[in-house]
């Protein structure tokens, strides 16, 4: 990406790309049947067709409660430098909808560590 892009415009670019998915069948729809077991490895298969449409990065991914409610959590980078943007992908457990959002704008507590976990990254590499 040479530009950053607003938070809404990225958020409705991984959205249009989620549509796209599940329009060509080209990898697992974002929406996940309800009732269904999602898998750690059914939700790095969806996270991933939905960064590869933006060029982003998976920096990590877990799964917690949130809320009362289990769910899969991704963490992901978009760009770089000063221009690198951060990005929280949740999926409940149970099935249900690719939920895509900013850090920036997100309310879940995985949020906060998403820049911190990247700039101990970048510090890992600069030392390597």
């Amino acid at each position: 990406m040479d530009a950053q892009l607003d938070d809404e415009a990225l958020e409705n670019t991984l959205a249009e790309s989620l549509a796209d998915l599940v329009a060509t069948d080209v990898a697992p729809a974002g929406l996940v049947p309800g009732g269904k077991t999602v898998s750690e490895d059914e939700f790095v298969e969806v996270v991933g067709g939905a960064l590869e449409a933006v060029g982003g990065t998976l920096l990590f991914k877990m799964c917690v409660e949130n809320e009362g409610e289990a769910q899969h959590v991704a963490a992901a980078s978009v760009g770089d430098g000063g221009n690198r943007q951060f990005l929280l992908l949740t999926l409940p457990t149970n099935g249900g909808a690719l939920k895509v959002e900013t850090t920036a704008k997100s309310t879940n507590p995985v949020a906060g560590i998403a820049a911190a976990y990247a700039g101990l990254m970048d510090a890992f590499q600069a030392a390597a």
